[in-house]
């Protein structure tokens, strides 16, 4: 009778902990992630394919940057019982939000360590790290990679690229 009182306390005090402890480390990832985008300002990182004909690269290099990031319990059962009768799975999108943010963020730090100013033909890709086995055991995780060429302007990037980040 105490052991099924015990665990009738604790089993949902552990969960709301554990709910409680993953929503205080999202706010935190993303406090820190715009502080990190607020100091990555300074590399510019754009899609187009072709450099313009009046750009004067001095030097370029493939960049990247990848972050994986696992999907806590509470998300993976709340998607798995929006999987029953489908739609839209929104506990996800914070997730991979995050982590496509990161993923560019640490992209551009590596063009800025190479000495690099833009990148151009930005690509983000995703894929599924690891799925959770079908006895719900395992890890499930997502990895988001950002690429890109990242090259060096002569003369500065200010000179090439007009108001809103368009290349003049």
């Amino acid at each position: 009778m105490m052991v099924e009182l015990v665990f009738s306390l604790i089993t949902p005090a552990v969960l709301l902990g554990a709910w409680a402890t993953g929503s205080l480390i999202e706010r935190l990832h993303l406090r820190e992630l715009r502080r990190l985008e607020s100091g990555s300002k300074d590399v510019l990182a754009l899609t187009i394919e072709d450099i313009p004909a009046d750009w004067e690269v001095e030097g370029c290099d493939l960049v990247l940057g990848n972050v994986v990031i696992s999907q806590d319990y509470f998300k993976r059962v709340a998607a798995s019982l929006k999987g029953i009768v489908g739609g839209r799975i929104g506990v996800y999108e914070p997730l991979l939000e995050r982590a496509r943010r990161e993923a560019l963020i640490r992209m551009k730090e590596q063009a800025r360590d190479r000495g690099r100013d833009t990148i151009i033909n930005v690509r983000i890709e995703t894929s599924p790290l690891a799925r959770t086995r079908g006895d719900g055991k395992g890890t499930a995780g997502v990895e988001i990679m950002a690429f890109g060429t990242a090259v060096s302007l002569r003369g500065g990037r200010s000179r090439r690229i007009g108001p809103g980040g368009v290349p003049a």
